[in-house]
């Protein structure tokens, strides 16, 4: 029944008029195959079943054939394959060697290398182009993580405790934010040192204090990670609402 009411020629003119812009019949299939996929996921709030098990699969199915025609089309085929035919061509008519185009070769050497895991075999020969990639992915991650997350955080912290306004008034609301923020930080980091017993007025009181700001933090990232959740549920109640519904109501011919 769905299939021949999506041949509803004035259905669709029905939902074009409705959205104000042109529907095609792989509109109104794409937009049927979203809300079923939509349903076999929010299925899985009653139980485990073949229906959640197929949408997770077919999820995982497109998004890794995606992520390598993707992959290939964007990643190797300008960079592989065309800095080599670039360096080729340079070699063939000027005899140069160019190494910035030619040093890819060496890059698909390594690639094929990787593709020797398939093959148990020959398998071992897949460590050596994977150790050259952890190494340099740690080095390079070293130097990334301290310049974002430890220099820009230390950074971040030294603050005026002491902010002034123009007229060379105590601005309090400012004062009073640094404070906090510095103190915050200090008892955090006094919480994670195990040299000295977390004992007595100093180590004992701003250990405690950063407990309390640690579980702060947690409840944010959680309630932001709960935000985040609960806006993709938002979004696909309103897709329901705004695009499937219209839909649903020009395949079948209801009006209004």
């Amino acid at each position: 029944m769905i299939l021949a009411g999506l041949s509803n020629l004035s259905g669709i003119s029905t939902l074009a008029m409705a959205i104000g812009q042109q529907i095609t019949m792989k509109h109104i299939v794409g937009t049927w195959i979203a809300a079923f996929l939509t349903i076999c996921i929010f299925s899985f709030l009653y139980d485990d079943n073949p229906l959640y098990k197929f949408a997770e699969h077919l999820f995982v199915g497109v998004s890794a054939g995606y992520i390598i025609a993707t992959t290939y089309r964007n990643v190797m085929v300008p960079n592989l394959y065309g800095n080599i035919k670039t360096g080729v061509m340079i070699l063939v008519k000027t005899g140069s060697f160019q190494w910035q185009y030619l040093s890819f070769i060496l890059a698909g050497v390594m690639g094929i290398m990787l593709l020797m895991k398939l093959v148990p075999k020959f398998n071992w020969i897949a460590r050596w182009p994977l150790s050259f990639m952890v190494g340099t992915a740690s080095g390079l991650g070293i130097v990334f993580t301290m310049e974002a997350l430890v220099l820009k955080q230390v950074d971040a912290t030294l603050v005026p405790l002491l902010v002034r306004t123009a007229s060379n008034s105590i601005q309090w609301s400012s004062t009073v934010q640094n404070w906090f923020m510095v103190l915050g930080v200090c008892s955090g980091l006094i919480y994670f040192y195990f040299s000295k017993e977390h004992k007595g007025l100093f180590f004992g009181t701003f250990s405690r204090i950063g407990i309390y700001v640690l579980m702060m933090a947690f409840g944010a990232a959680f309630g932001y990670t709960v935000m985040a959740r609960v806006s993709l549920l938002i979004g696909r109640m309103l897709f329901f609402r705004d695009q499937w519904w219209p839909v649903f109501k020009a395949t079948f011919g209801i009006e209004g």
